[in-house]
C-alpha cells in the first residue's frame, strides 16, 4: 500500500494545535466565545492536564512565548526546590524531587496580561472532562501503560478508548476557577501538597511567576525566540547557530554535529539567573563550529506537552508545561488530584540540589519572526531531546522547505551518551565519525511537536503524528 503523508491543516482566521483533539475543542471554544490565543491556550492547557495526565498537570511548571502587536515576550512559569533543601541527594523520584508547581500561576498571568475571557471560563472544559469522564486516546493509553510509576488515583492504566473520569481532580479545578490560583498556592490544597512532599507552605505562597526577554538568533534570515536560564533554550539557538557555520545545505551528521556542540555547552553553563548570552556571540559559535565535541550527553525521555494557537488579530502563544517525567514524582497531594513533578531530577545536571533555585529546565517553547513579523509558534516535547527537536524542525522549514506538519513528521534522531537513536528514515548524509548508529521503532523516544506558520493570509498548521492530536482552526 502506498503510505500517504498527512497534509498539514489551513485556516483562514485562527488555529490550536496540541497533542490531544478534546484539548484542541477547549481552545477552539474560547475562540469561538470571542476569546483571544491566550485564553485559547490556556483552556487547551487544562484540558491536557486532564486528558494526557502522564504528561502535564497542574503540579508541574509552564513556560510561553507571546508575540502580540509586533512584539515578543516570555513567560517564566517555573518553580524553585524547597527553601531549606538539603544539597544531597538529588532525589529523581518521590517527594524530595517535587518542586514548585508553577504552571497554574502562570495560566493566571497569562491571561491576566493578555487574556479577555478569564481564568474561571478558560478551565470550563477542563472540569467538563474530568467531571463527565473522556476516552482515552490510542497513544496516550500507550504512554499512560507505559509509565514506571502510576499514582494514585490514575492507576491501573487504561485501554485505548477507555472513558476515564476523575473526580478529585475536577474538585481542584473548579476550586481554581472560583478562587483562583490561591486555590492551590494556599489553604487546604497548599497544606496537602505540603504535607506530600519536602516543600513548605511557605515555599508555595511565595511563588510568583515573571516575564523575561526571549533570547533570539538569525538563522537563514529567519529570527529564532527562545527563553533563557534556566531552559535549554539555548542549546536550540547555539546549535542552528553553529549549523548555519558548518554548511548551507544540512544534512543529519551537520545537524548531529551542530546539537552535540551545543548540548555540551548547554549542561555545562545553563543555570538559574545564568547569562547564556555568550553562547550565542558570533566568535564563539565560529571556534564551536571548527570543534568537535569529546562530551556526550545522557538524553532521558520527560513527561511534556507542547501547544499554540494564533487568533485572528495575529497574536501568537508558544506554550509548554510538564511534570517532567511520566507522571511525574508519582506522588499525589493529598486527596486533589494533583500529581507534583519531579524537576527537581534534574539538578542532576549539576550534582546537588540548589535550594531556593530551579534545576536545568528541558522544556522549551520556541517562535519564529521574520523582518519583526510572526512567521509563527512551534515547539517539540520530550525531555532533553527538545533542543535537538527544535534545531530538526527548524532546518526542515528553513533549509529544507518543508511545511511544518511534515516538519514534525519527519523522522528524527537523538544523541545518547554513547550512540544515537534514529527512526527508521532519519539519517542522511554522513554516519557519525565516533557514535553507533542504533534503530529505534519507539516513538515515545523522540517527542511529539506542533506548530503554526504563517503563510501569506492563511495559516499552516501541524500536529506531530507520534501523537494523538491535530491542528485545526477557521
Amino acid at each position: 500500500m502506498t503510505h500517504v503523508q498527512r497534509p498539514p491543516a489551513v485556516a483562514a482566521e485562527h488555529m490550536v494545535c496540541a497533542s490531544q483533539g478534546q484539548a484542541v475543542q477547549a481552545g477552539l471554544a474560547m475562540l469561538a466565545r470571542g476569546g483571544n490565543a491566550a485564553d485559547a491556550v490556556v483552556a487547551t492547557a487544562a484540558a491536557l492536564c486532564v486528558c494526557e495526565p502522564m504528561s502535564t498537570g497542574i503540579g508541574g511548571d509552564a513556560f510561553a512565548i507571546v508575540h502580540r502587536d509586533g512584539r515578543a515576550e516570555g513567560l517564566d512559569s517555573a518553580g524553585p526546590a524547597a527553601a531549606d533543601a538539603p544539597p544531597l541527594p538529588v532525589h529523581t523520584d518521590g517527594p524530595g524531587s517535587v518542586t514548585v508547581p508553577g504552571g497554574v500561576a502562570g495560566w493566571d498571568a497569562l491571561l491576566r496580561r493578555h487574556g479577555k475571557l478569564g481564568l474561571d471560563v478558560c478551565l470550563a472544559p477542563a472540569i467538563d472532562l474530568a467531571e463527565r469522564g473522556f476516552a482515552v486516546a490510542p497513544r496516550c493509553a500507550w504512554a499512560w501503560g507505559s509509565a514506571d510509576r502510576l499514582p494514585r488515583g490514575y492507576d491501573p492504566a487504561p485501554a485505548r478508548g477507555a472513558r476515564v473520569v476523575l473526580p478529585e481532580l475536577a474538585a481542584t479545578l473548579r476550586a481554581l476557577a472560583a478562587d483562583g490560583p490561591d486555590a492551590l498556592y494556599r489553604g487546604e490544597r497548599a497544606a496537602a501538597i505540603a504535607a506530600a512532599s519536602t516543600l513548605t507552605e511557605d515555599d508555595l505562597a511565595a511563588f510568583t511567576p515573571g516575564w523575561v526577554e526571549p533570547l533570539r538568533l538569525r538563522y537563514r534570515g529567519v529570527d529564532v525566540l527562545e527563553l533563557p536560564a534556566p531552559t535549554q533554550g539555548v542549546v536550540a539557538l547555539e546549535g542552528l547557530g553553529i549549523l548555519e557555520l558548518l554548511s548551507d545545505q544540512p544534512d543529519d551528521g551537520d545537524r548531529l554535529d551542530a546539537v552535540r556542540l551545543a548540548l555540551e555547552d548547554g549542561r555545562a553553563t545553563v543555570r538559574d539567573g545564568a547569562d547564556v548570552s555568550g553562547l550565542l556571540d558570533p566568535e564563539h559559535l565560529r571556534a564551536r563550529a571548527g570543534a568537535r565535541t569529546r562530551e556526550n550527553v545522557t538524553e532521558p525521555a520527560g513527561g511534556t506537552v507542547y501547544l499554540c494557537a494564533v487568533d485572528g488579530d495575529g497574536m501568537a502563544v508558544s506554550f509548554i508545561q510538564s511534570l517532567y517525567e511520566p507522571f511525574g514524582s508519582g506522588v499525589v497531594a493529598g486527596d486533589t488530584g494533583v500529581v507534583l513533578q519531579n524537576r527537581g531530577a534534574c539538578f542532576e545536571v549539576e550534582g546537588e540540589v540548589r535550594a531556593g533555585r530551579r534545576p536545568y529546565h528541558t522544556i522549551i517553547p520556541g517562535l519564529l519572526e521574520r523582518d519583526g513579523e510572526l512567521l509563527g509558534p512551534f515547539g517539540v516535547m520530550g525531555g532533553f531531546i527538545q533542543a535537538q527537536a527544535h534545531v530538526q524542525f527548524v532546518s526542515g522549514v528553513l533549509d529544507d522547505g518543508l511545511d511544518p506538519q511534515a516538519a514534525l513528521d519527519r523522522p528524527r534522531f537523538r544523541v545518547e551518551a554513547d550512540h544515537v537513536l534514529a527512526e527508521h528514515g532519519a539519517w542522511t548524509g554522513r554516519p557519525p565519525a565516533d557514535l553507533p548508529l542504533r534503530a529505534e521503532a519507539d516513538p515515545l523516544q523522540f517527542g511529539g511537536g506542533q506548530a503554526i506558520l504563517v503563510d501569506g493570509d492563511t495559516l499552516v498548521g501541524g500536529s506531530d503524528s507520534r501523537k494523538d492530536g491535530y491542528a485545526a482552526g477557521r
